[in-house]
């Protein structure tokens, strides 16, 4: 009680303790070893995390409780790069694939089912999130209804909503109540993530960078270059299967292969 009522006074979780060695029974930490931390830390440098870092650190605290998996697979883009070339506006890949989602869970909203207690809470509309790195933190901005416009109508709303993120300028209306959330790690190079599930959210679709492939065309008998980035739906599995995770991402993959219909 005395540890946990210190820990309380300084706003300190049980994680921030998880490099304190214990001199107590069975290793358990005492409010001697705690004192110890807490003198090495103020000869350190030290500074004051950001509002934003700190709830970001809290979202991540109780995502981090449930058990996460993961499924992926690659999907060709030369048919939306090829589909870039005539439309106007030019969706790009992460938009693709947040309207992919969304075409995908109004046919079977199951996968976005949310646990609460002994109940599974369905979403009684298909509002997507889609994240957007922000000075000190991530912020996600939601497109309301993302299965009802087309995949050339959401351009210029994702446009806008990327912008005031990056300005920290969204509105309230603009943030919370999404069921997923898009994240897209490729803008940084990378081709494989595992990210991580909001709360509030059993899924998150992430998307890694283009790069060329070699594919093997039957018709030539020859290998010939493709265009492919790496897809990843990581989600809880209290809620969703393996199997019909593979299926979600799978049809997620077949949408944005025709993006002309999305």
């Amino acid at each position: 009680p005395r540890l946990k009522a210190r820990m309380t006074e300084l706003g300190l979780h049980a994680a921030d303790l998880s490099g304190v060695a214990g001199s107590g029974a069975a290793g358990r930490v005492t409010v001697e070893d705690f004192e110890k931390f807490i003198a090495l830390l103020e000869k350190q440098k030290i500074s004051d995390a950001s509002s934003m870092r700190v709830s970001v650190a809290d979202a991540m605290r109780r995502s981090w409780t449930r058990p996460i998996a993961h499924v992926g697979m690659p999907v060709c883009l030369d048919p939306l790069f090829a589909y870039r070339k005539v439309s106007r506006p030019k969706p790009g890949p992460a938009l693709c694939a947040l309207r992919a989602l969304a075409v995908a869970l109004a046919e079977n909203s199951a996968p976005a089912g949310r646990l609460v207690g002994s109940k599974i809470v369905h979403p009684s509309a298909i509002d997507i999130g889609f994240a957007v790195e922000a000075e000190d933190g991530v912020l996600v901005p939601v497109i309301r209804q993302a299965d009802k416009k087309s995949l050339n109508d959401l351009v210029a709303p994702y446009n806008e909503l990327v912008a005031l993120a990056r300005e920290r300028k969204l509105p309230v209306n603009a943030t919370g109540g999404s069921i997923a959330t898009v994240t897209n790690f490729g803008t940084f190079g990378l081709e494989w993530a595992t990210p991580i599930p909001l709360p509030e959210q059993t899924l998150v679709l992430g998307m890694g960078a283009a790069r060329h492939e070699p594919h093997w065309d039957s018709v030539k008998a020859q290998f010939v270059p493709i265009m492919e980035a790496n897809l990843t739906l990581s989600f809880d599995h209290r809620v969703l299967d393996g199997g019909a995770a593979g299926r979600l991402l799978q049809r997620i993959g077949e949408l944005m292969r025709e993006p002309e219909k999305l």
